[in-house]
């Protein structure tokens, strides 16, 4: 038996505040059930809204659908996302990802899960980590 969710048929989310800064949503795409692990959404990020810190315990694949974004790493520069961009962040490894300051910005997240979690959530992305200078 197969699943199917109906165009519309559940509702966006906002992002939960303790994990994000600024206005996001999130529309779900899958949460496959075991054995399967891949979690995927659509997330919207208004211009400057941006995830906490996180990693992911197998890795994250991000798929840039629409607007501008930014992705960064500890102790670097953030570097700037466009439609078409995919990028694969290995398993642990601290990021955080967002729209860039004056645009919006859309990506696909594709991530497995472990006993449950797809992510492990950190600090919030200050100021200064943000608006440091992009290449």
């Amino acid at each position: 038996m197969i699943d199917f969710y109906p165009a519309g048929s559940r509702p966006s989310r906002q992002a939960p505040a303790q994990w994000f800064t600024g206005t996001v949503w999130m529309d779900p795409i899958i949460s496959a059930q075991s054995p399967a692990r891949l979690n995927a959404l659509r997330v919207s990020f208004e211009p400057g809204a941006r995830t906490a810190w996180h990693t992911h315990p197998l890795g994250q694949t991000l798929h840039i659908l629409q607007g501008t974004g930014l992705i960064g790493m500890r102790n670097e520069a953030p570097r700037y996302m466009q439609p078409g961009d995919t990028i694969w962040i290995p398993a642990d490894v601290e990021h955080w990802h967002g729209a860039a300051p004056e645009c919006g910005m859309v990506h696909l997240a594709l991530q497995e899960e472990v006993d449950g979690s797809a992510a492990d959530w950190l600090e919030h992305v200050s100021d200064a980590d943000y608006l440091r200078d992009a290449s």
